[in-house]
């Protein structure tokens, strides 16, 4: 069969899937969960219950919210995922790792079916249980000791830090996690739909997707964000390493995105969000933002690029004392309520993906 149409690099554009689970309107500089402005549920949700939205397709009442708090902790609980959770961080250098391990192992022996075996309530506790480790996993790797008696994200900030986190700091790493959730098919959630086309296992979907989201092009780059702002002493450094980047055909880490052509909503909420507790970081960093835009328009006019999620995501998360080895592990705690939700969703359709490629190598000898 020969393939005569244009491939737009990366999929640009091109639409794979029908989903109910979110939808980024990039020209409008919007996104949405389920028909609910994520921004204004950033402001004012629990992560909890955005994750039930995500998972049973309402936000929950009183009754739903205690429901789901009691399957979450049970799975948590389990005294085999306990087993596998010490064993494995003990054997892995890093917590995705950990955390690849685990979610194989762990399922295993669980005695989880494949997506495909399972009708769609097992299909939800799957997809409920895939979520709940990860907290659990990312706490042992960095040395704490889950408690989530009030919630995900004060018992992350708990076990990374060593503290009680302040209402700021529990404000802050909430608003960046129900931001990050989902957001369309990025490069981890379309891999993570890839996967669930096959039936394979709610584990070998979040594996796969954990894998796309270390590359330093999609969940790798807050921390290699902040290292940008290292290397700036104060203002004056800015703009002569942005134009040295850019002349070297290097990407500026934070600026930019596949979607957006106008400024990303997430990074307007981190911006306001660091700079209610401020500090000389944050004044570097809207500086950075600043100079990083001005330059861009010069040197590269009329696409359009503006600060994006990562550069002030990890502002705030090192703000919140999330140390940056942990930073990458972090958003995998929100963006894996995303993954699962896509995956039971793409099991729901027994079509395969399998897309076609056009061969460009040499001619048939």
């Amino acid at each position: 069969m020969e393939h005569t149409q244009p491939v737009p690099r990366g999929l640009a554009g091109v639409v794979v899937a029908d989903t109910a689970i979110s939808e980024v309107r990039g020209d409008a500089g919007t996104f949405h969960y389920r028909g609910h402005d994520a921004v204004e549920l950033a402001r004012t949700a629990s992560f909890e219950d955005v994750w039930q939205l995500f998972v049973d397709g309402h936000l929950p009442d009183e009754g739903e919210r205690s429901s789901f708090a009691d399957l979450v902790g049970a799975d948590r609980d389990e005294r085999e995922l306990r087993a596998v959770v010490d064993t494995v961080t003990r054997a892995t250098g890093s917590p995705e790792a950990a955390l690849t391990s685990t979610w194989a192992l762990a399922s295993a022996r669980r005695g989880m079916r494949p997506l495909y075996d399972l009708d769609p309530a097992g299909r939800r506790d799957a997809a409920v249980w895939a979520a709940a480790i990860v907290p659990v996993v990312l706490a042992h790797s960095a040395g704490g000791e889950p408690t989530y008696r009030d919630g995900v994200v004060a018992g992350h900030l708990r076990a990374v830090t060593g503290r009680d986190p302040g209402e700021w700091e529990r404000r802050a790493l909430t608003a960046y996690l129900v931001l990050t959730m989902d957001h369309g098919f990025n490069a981890s959630t379309f891999a993570a739909r890839v996967i669930a086309s096959t039936g394979a296992s709610i584990a070998g979907c979040m594996a796969g997707a954990l894998g796309a989201l270390t590359g330093p092009l999609h969940g790798g780059a807050p921390a290699r964000a902040l290292d940008a702002l290292d290397r700036f002493g104060d203002a004056a450094d800015i703009e002569p390493w942005i134009r040295a980047e850019l002349a070297a055909g290097r990407r500026l880490m934070g600026f930019g995105h596949a979607v957006y052509r106008t400024a990303d909503p997430r990074a307007r909420l981190l911006r306001e969000l660091a700079g209610e507790r401020g500090g000389t970081r944050v004044d570097l960093a809207v500086a950075y933002e600043r100079t990083a835009v001005r330059v861009l328009e010069e040197v590269k006019p009329g696409r359009a690029l503006h600060a994006n999620v990562e550069l002030y995501a990890a502002v705030v998360m090192e703000q919140c004392g999330v140390p940056r080895a942990l930073m990458t592990p972090t958003f995998a705690i929100a963006r894996s309520v995303g993954w699962a939700a896509h995956a039971v969703e793409q099991a729901a359709d027994p079509k395969i993906i399998r897309p076609s490629a056009r061969y460009v190598g040499p001619p048939v000898s």
